[in-house]
Parts: C-alpha cells; sequence; structure tokens
C-alpha cells in the first residue's frame, strides 16, 4: 500500500514513524508534505527511505491512503489544494483533526460530477503516545466498507490500541484518551513533588511513580478488575492507604477528574 501524509507536525511525523516500524507499508510507500523543510529533513534523517515534499501534493493521486494531520483551522485548505487529484473510487481519506466532524469534511470534499461523490472517510484521534506506538486511537467512520474499517484498524492498531466508534462518542473519548493521557502526567508531576518533599530526587521518584502507573495500568488491563476491587486489596483497616485515600477525597480529587473530563468534553 501507498500513503500520503499530509502534514509532518508532531502527531504527522509521528503517524510516519509508526509506520515505518509496522507491517502494512514499507518506507519508500510513505510520503509526507508539509511546508517547513525541518521536520521533513527530521523524517529523513530518521530513515532516509520515507519520501518527503515540501510543499507538493502530487504524491496523493497514487495513494491508497491520505493522512490528512494538519491542524483543525487548515484543513479546508488542504483540502482544497488535493481534491482535484483525489480518486474517490479507490482511496481512503483519515483525517486526525479534532473537532472537524465526517460531515465537514464529506462537505470539503464532495464532487458531484465525480463516478464516487465522496472518498471512505474516518476519523482519528489519537493521542501523544502514537510516537511510541502506544497511542488510544479512537476511530470513526462513514461509506467505508467493512474490508476498509478492518484495514483502518489494523494500520492504527500497530501504533497502540485501536477502537472503533460511533462518531457522537468521540469528543467523550477525546477526554477520557487525548486530553485524559495529560491528567495523567499531571498526577504524575504532583506524586514527584511529594517525593522530592519526602526526600527522593526528582528522577527517583518518577521512576517509582512511573513503573507504580505502569504496574497499575497493566494489573487493570490483565484482570479487567473494577479498580475498586483492586484499590480494597491495598486498603487495610487504620492503614496508611485509607488515610492517603481519604485525603484524595476531602480536597475534591474524584470530582476534579470528573468536571476536567466533562470541561474537555
Amino acid at each position: 500500500m501507498v500513503v500520503t501524509i499530509i502534514g509532518g507536525g508532531n502527531m504527522g511525523s509521528a503517524i510516519a514513524r509508526g509506520l515505518v516500524q509496522g507491517s502494512v507499508f514499507r518506507p519508500g510507500d510513505i510520503t509526507v508534505v508539509d511546508i517547513s523543510e525541518a521536520p521533513l529533513k527530521a523524517l529523513r534523517d530518521f530513515n532516509p527511505v520515507i519520501r518527503t515534499a515540501l510543499n507538493k501534493y502530487d504524491s496523493v493521486e497514487n495513494a491508497d491512503l491520505i493522512i490528512l494531520a494538519v491542524k483543525p483551522w487548515l484543513v479546508k485548505e488542504t483540502i482544497a489544494n488535493i481534491r482535484s487529484g483525489l480518486d474517490y473510487s479507490k482511496q481512503i481519506v483519515v483525517s486526525i483533526a479534532a473537532g472537524v466532524s465526517i460531515r465537514d469534511l464529506g462537505e470539503m470534499l464532495h464532487k458531484p460530477d465525480s463516478e464516487a461523490a465522496l472518498p471512505a472517510l474516518f476519523r482519528v484521534i489519537p493521542n501523544t503516545a502514537i510516537s511510541i506506538r502506544q497511542s488510544v486511537n479512537l476511530v470513526a467512520t462513514e461509506n467505508a466498507s467493512p474490508e476498509q474499517k478492518q484495514l483502518i484498524l489494523k494500520i492504527f492498531g500497530e501504533l497502540g490500541y485501536a477502537t472503533l466508534l460511533d462518531e457522537s462518542k468521540l469528543n467523550a473519548g477525546t477526554a477520557l484518551a487525548s486530553c485524559g493521557i495529560a491528567y495523567l502526567f499531571r498526577y504524575v508531576r504532583a506524586a514527584v513533588l511529594a517525593g522530592v518533599e519526602m526526600g527522593f530526587y526528582p528522577k527517583e521518584a518518577q521512576t517509582l511513580v512511573v513503573k507504580t502507573m505502569l504496574g497499575a495500568a497493566s494489573l487493570l488491563d490483565e484482570t479487567q478488575e473494577n479498580p475498586e476491587a483492586e484499590i480494597d486489596k491495598v486498603t487495610t483497616p487504620g492503614g496508611i492507604t485509607i488515610k492517603g485515600l481519604n485525603e484524595l477525597e476531602t480536597h475534591g480529587f474524584s470530582a476534579a477528574i470528573i468536571k476536567a473530563m466533562k470541561a474537555s468534553r
């Protein structure tokens, strides 16, 4: 397969780097287009076989998959630059622009005089862990065949975890998985500060906190237990854990997380 990624910023570059390590694309079948030379050079330094193009969109004509990895306010302009070169009867278009709905994309891409008025359309919401192929990738689609759905799930499944959702759930999913990664980082920062106050060096504290978080996540992923059941295993009557948990709730920990998620949605 051949793919063109339009946008070589943090997300576009991370996707390209991840695809190189996957099984669907060969490096020479990946083209990244950007308006700036710096990210393109960085990609060539990473793998010189990856193709790059400075503000040129010729590669979309021969691509099986086109990934729009530009900022939301640039999607309309980008589509205007590539629409005439697209063949909707055989190409798939994926957008990772937050807040640009499939309906919006359809209106921008619509070609009433072509054999197929619209291509197979996908929205994918990743998070920044895509740079290490550990992203949670939320996928919504329209006008796609079952085979095309499976293909996109396979491609983004090699970049972490991919799940197909109704588009109406994407905003809430974004709060949980895309914004949510920042909330976890904020917890790590706070825990590290506490560790420093208790006598650890910052790097020592961060290692302990991160390894604990990884272990906790792996435990829930493996057991599929309700997290409260795992909390109960740690919390003994009159013990130190319940004292800390009660302090968290006294200061609104759970309520703050819920409010943050709903605000991000």
